[in-house]
């Protein structure tokens, strides 16, 4: 371990422009005898220390607004430094100072985590020195340490002062390889009927095979499999689009305050970020995230890193986030995937509440305020809320411009109406706001699988929760080339497809879990929407034929079977491409239209795309399941 011996160029309080220092006025009321007494005791020790009373000041205030300490306020305004602080506190209590631990002087063990939560006392050994205890004590209990040492004298020679950002950095080294192991073996050991780490579970396989090679027989031999095969594809695609239809007609109706709540102590809240190959957005990242209206001591933001990314890493710390910051870096492990490195740095979230955003993300400033009202008025069981995603580029190319429709519609249209009538949500990728303590219960990100959002909104429902959704927005980029796009999207449907089979491992308990409706509902949103990507060359093929059957004879003498079937083929197509549409742009605001344009003709192709990445999906499980296809991103370029 590293001790210093307060360097003496370390001042306390960072030099400041005229204008953001605190003025002296209601210094009096701060300091007066109606503060609770660890208050008083703290502005004693601050004082102490140098502080000046208009920082006291101000900083008090805070803390009463908050239910913080007067502390906690000075480090996360940024007026005070950390290091400078605590080494300061080291000083007035004649104890040394603890800089950096070394690797190898912290025995790791499951409880050392809880240091990760609220960081207070650490045991550190080294082979040339006695072992020694570091603690970051609380101001206001300085007086109580200082009489302690004066009784027993012998705690000088094994107590140290170190800050607890210092106390993190070495409790996330020392416990690196258990956590690794713990993140990627957790839910496969503990509940493995979740876990995607296998791809066919017990006789999927089998029966997958047995099932593929008897389709394929019969469609060669007998017309009533194909028959038979039309007849089911159709239906089946005409009941996702009910499903759809059904967001059509109801979208109006869902009308939910957006009011958030009044003034009070707030509980902290926990942001995550993983990144992965972002360096050229850390700048951006940064400054979106200091723009959310959420008291800077309360706020507890992980960007979650792999540890070889170092360009990444050094971007970040360039831009010298401030103290509700914390870079987390994940030891390089396969699977090299975004639950992966989320489930890790859960470990050490501290907050009540959870979100969940992506490196090029821009949320509303008060979404997270709106989620805590939403929490706070909101049954136990509402384990996550979704937030809107909104695509900000939807003027850059056809791709970009369809996605966005695509994505007004899933965000703004389905999953207010799913929530609306309590069904199983498939949760979007960013924008998650979870209750931390239920998020740890159901054992976190699954880390095999590759649409890990949509696996959480699921598993939430089997377990008895709910999600909801939330009006403040994410504002986001849509790729923009066919190449980044198809990636993207063979990595939604691959994971899509994990998702089902680990769901119908045992579908009878599956539908005692989620109950009839949940049951239908899924197969619709998950199964049918897979089936209906897959076989949409299949329903205009069938479409094709039956037009050049009903060419070749007289209509009245073609079977009722045919006319029926035409009939319901040429409404999946067209109710397809109109739900689309309809979903899409109903809940758009005029600017966003205008930006597609003349696009929304581009849809039949668009759901060609969506048909290639569903079969690459398919070919990809089976030869590379846990490959997460990285979608770059590049810094919004503001017009003037």
């Amino acid at each position: 371990m590293r001790i210093g011996e307060y360097p003496p160029q370390l001042t306390i309080v960072r030099t400041v422009a005229p204008e953001v220092v605190p003025t002296a006025a209601g210094v009096g009321s701060a300091c007066s005898d109606e503060l609770p007494s660890f208050l008083q005791q703290e502005i004693s020790a601050l004082s102490e220390l140098g502080i000046g009373k208009p920082y006291i000041e101000a900083a008090a205030q805070r803390a009463i607004a908050n239910g913080t300490s007067i502390e906690q306020e000075l480090i996360a305004s940024g007026l005070v430094e950390e290091k400078a602080y605590y080494a300061a506190l080291a000083r007035a209590l004649r104890l040394p100072f603890v800089e950096t631990v070394e690797d190898g002087a912290i025995v790791d063990s499951p409880s050392l985590d809880s240091q990760l939560i609220r960081p207070r006392m650490l045991r550190l050994t080294h082979s040339r020195q006695a072992p020694m205890t570091a603690i970051a004590p609380e101001a206001w209990r300085i007086g109580d340490i200082r009489s302690s040492i004066t009784r027993l004298p012998g705690l000088k020679d094994s107590r140290a002062i170190a800050s607890p950002s210092t106390m993190r950095k070495a409790v996330w080294r020392a416990g690196s390889a258990r956590r690794v192991r713990d993140t990627i073996a957790g839910l496969f050991e503990s509940q493995p009927r979740f876990s995607a780490r296998v791809v066919f579970h017990g006789n999927q396989g089998f029966y997958t095979g047995v099932a593929a090679s008897l389709l394929i027989a019969g469609l060669l031999v007998s017309q009533a499999v194909q028959l038979s095969l039309h007849v089911f594809l159709s239906l089946l695609y005409f009941a996702a689009l009910l499903l759809r239809a059904g967001a059509v007609l109801q979208r109006k109706r869902r009308r939910r305050s957006s009011s958030l709540p009044g003034d009070g102590p707030l509980p902290i809240y926990t942001v995550m970020v993983a990144l992965y190959r972002e360096a050229d957005i850390a700048g951006q990242l940064i400054a979106t995230l200091k723009r959310l209206d959420w008291p800077a001591s309360l706020l507890d933001i992980k960007l979650v890193c792999e540890a070889d990314d170092v360009e990444t890493i050094a971007a970040l710390k360039a831009e010298k986030p401030g103290p509700q910051f914390e870079i987390i870096e994940v030891p390089p492990s396969q699977p090299r995937t975004k639950p992966k490195a989320l489930t890790y740095a859960l470990a050490g979230a501290r907050g009540t509440y959870l979100a969940v955003y992506d490196a090029e993300d821009r949320p509303h400033p008060q979404q997270l305020r709106e989620a805590h009202a939403r929490f706070s008025s909101a049954p136990d069981n509402i384990a996550c809320l979704q937030a809107p995603l909104v695509i900000a580029n939807g003027r850059e190319s056809w791709i970009s411009a369809l996605f966005s429709l695509e994505y007004s519609a899933l965000f703004r249209s389905l999953l207010p109406m799913l929530a609306t009538h309590r069904m199983p949500m498939p949760l979007g990728g960013t924008s998650n706001h979870f209750r931390t303590d239920i998020l740890r219960a159901v054992g976190g990100w699954d880390p095999f699988n590759v649409t890990e959002d949509a696996d959480l909104g699921m598993r939430l429902y089997r377990l008895g929760y709910r999600a909801d959704v939330i009006r403040r927005q994410t504002v986001e980029d849509a790729p923009v080339t066919m190449g980044v796009w198809t990636r993207q999207r063979t990595r939604w449907f691959k994971g899509w497809l994990q998702t089902w089979l680990v769901m119908m491992r045992d579908p009878a308990a599956l539908r005692r879990e989620m109950g009839m409706r949940g049951f239908v509902v899924f197969q619709l949103l998950i199964g049918g929407m897979l089936l209906s990507s897959l076989a949409h060359p299949l329903i205009l093929a069938f479409l094709v034929r039956s037009v050049i059957d009903m060419l070749a004879v007289p209509t009245d003498d073609l079977p009722l079977a045919t006319r029926a079937l035409f009939a319901i083929d040429f409404v999946n197509i067209l109710g397809s491409y109109a739900t689309f549409l309809v979903l899409g742009t109903a809940a758009m605001i005029e600017h966003e239209k205008r930006q597609i344009g003349w696009r929304w003709m581009m849809v039949p192709f668009y759901w060609m795309l969506v048909s290639l990445a569903a079969w690459r999906a398919v070919f990809e499980l089976r030869s590379n399941p846990f490959f997460w296809h990285k979608t770059p991103h590049v810094p919004v370029v503001r017009k003037s």
